[in-house]
């Protein structure tokens, strides 16, 4: 799906940052971007990116 189509209102919503214990950079945890699942899209600009956690608990990106 073209992100510039999409309808801002039925995309859901971002999880909050983890709280800052590793100084000013935010933490996500992995689970949480995956939707408790082994993998998710991430957009950077108009690059789309996959991200993908093995059954070895890695992740792995890519493009």
């Amino acid at each position: 799906m073209d992100r510039k189509e999409a309808d801002p209102a039925a995309e859901p919503a971002l999880p909050p940052a983890a709280p800052k214990p590793f100084g000013s950079e935010p933490c996500h945890d992995a689970r949480v971007l995956t939707g408790g699942g082994s993998s998710a899209r991430i957009l950077l600009g108009d690059q789309v990116y996959a991200l993908r956690i093995t059954r070895a608990g890695k992740l792995i990106l890519t493009k």
